[in-house]
């Protein structure tokens, strides 16, 4: 198998992770190819990361590839058995991926990392300011209510425990850090989800990934007249009614 898309996306670690939980073998294309043309339109109709192909499959969106992987792979499996924990874990995951993805990746990834590396830019300070005064500790305030005190949300680790922290590893990368004496359940349950080999493993890929890439793949794109798009730029999986870049 192999998964197209950058490892600094939490779309592509959240992927990669449940297959290194799964103990699946595949191999990562880091840089997204094809520069937006017809070949990479054919594996991916709206451009998202990451993309996921197994032998003559392939199929995109990382739920969706979650849902294909437990599914194909049954073997220890990423969500729990009984229906109401299931779907639970289903809307901390779709959560995740959307109210999540704005505060870490648009909010503060974005603006105080992708805009100066890519675009030259000044950070929004104004946004990155309400980001930390008001939507930050909203979201924290509802997961401080909904995760475990210790372990994970429904015992073994699973996909709704990678999605969650995932999103925060960007948050680190733009400098933020969980006030654990607000928000104890979150920092302690982060912490050790992060720390899960299956995550852990992901990070010296990402810090040899994240310390030239933005740039490099800028350049490539520039120099092959493709537009400059989160999901050419590897940073995110788009979601309905999200913006683009």
């Amino acid at each position: 198998m192999k998964v197209i898309g950058s490892f600094v996306s939490p779309y592509v670690r959240k992927v990669l992770a449940c297959m290194n939980l799964k103990g699946l073998d595949y191999e990562v294309d880091p840089i997204t190819p094809f520069f937006g043309n017809e070949e990479y339109e054919r594996v991916s109709p709206l451009r998202r990361i990451p993309v996921l192909i197994d032998g003559d499959f392939s199929i995109c969106d990382s739920s969706v590839v979650c849902a294909y992987l437990d599914e194909a792979y049954p073997e220890r499996p990423l969500l729990p058995t009984i229906p109401k924990d299931r779907a639970r874990a289903r809307w901390l995951e779709e959560y995740a991926d959307t109210r999540l993805g704005d505060i870490f990746i648009w909010s503060l990834f974005y603006q105080k990392v992708v805009r100066r590396l890519v675009w030259g830019e000044e950070t929004d300070e104004q946004r990155v300011a309400k980001t930390l005064a008001e939507d930050v500790p909203q979201a924290l305030d509802y997961l401080e209510t909904q995760l475990p005190a210790q372990g994970f949300l429904f015992g073994e680790i699973g996909l709704a425990d990678i999605s969650i922290a995932s999103f925060f590893r960007n948050g680190a990368y733009a400098g933020f850090e969980i006030d654990a004496a607000r928000w104890p359940r979150t920092a302690a349950f982060v912490g050790r989800t992060l720390d899960h080999p299956c995550i852990a493993a992901l990070l010296p890929f990402e810090d040899v990934q994240r310390s030239a890439e933005i740039k490099q793949r800028r350049q490539a794109l520039l120099d092959a007249g493709a537009p400059l798009t989160s999901e050419t730029l590897g940073l995110r999986e788009p979601r309905k009614g999200m913006m683009r870049l």
